[in-house]
């Protein structure tokens, strides 16, 4: 566990401005945002996508980043809220998809009421792994 540097205080920003541009609760359920950095410095953001079989913010962002040609990711980040207040940790099925993408890829999450970066494959212990 590292401590967070400017860049990842940015890269909380556009999450936060991400989800302050998309914010609906009562139609979409936009709720989420969030934010990848690129190793080239690159960010992509997304919002959540509400629905029976609906999509995280992670997941928007990555696809963002993948459909854009990005392979190399740094660091992530989830915030929510009306102004994204709250940061969170990935969800079950992110932790997964963090692991399988880029699994030395750090996120940004809160630990003990502090904000702490860890690496993406600390978070899924014991993991299903694809042989490739």
């Amino acid at each position: 566990m590292c401590s967070l540097t400017g860049k990842d205080y940015a890269l909380i920003e556009a999450a936060q401005q991400a989800i302050r541009a998309n914010y609906d609760e009562e139609t979409y359920y936009h709720t989420v945002g969030a934010a990848v950095r690129c190793r080239n410095g690159a960010i992509y953001t997304g919002v959540n996508v509400y629905s029976l079989h609906g999509a995280c913010a992670e997941q928007i962002a990555i696809g963002a980043a993948i459909t854009h040609g990005e392979r190399d990711f740094e660091t992530i980040v989830a915030v929510r809220g009306k102004n994204g207040e709250e940061l969170i940790p990935p969800c079950g099925n992110c932790r997964q998809i963090l692991h399988d993408y880029m699994p030395e890829c750090g996120v940004i999450l809160p630990v003990n009421g502090a904000h702490k970066k860890v690496k993406a494959a600390e978070l899924l212990p014991f993991s299903y792994t694809v042989e490739r």
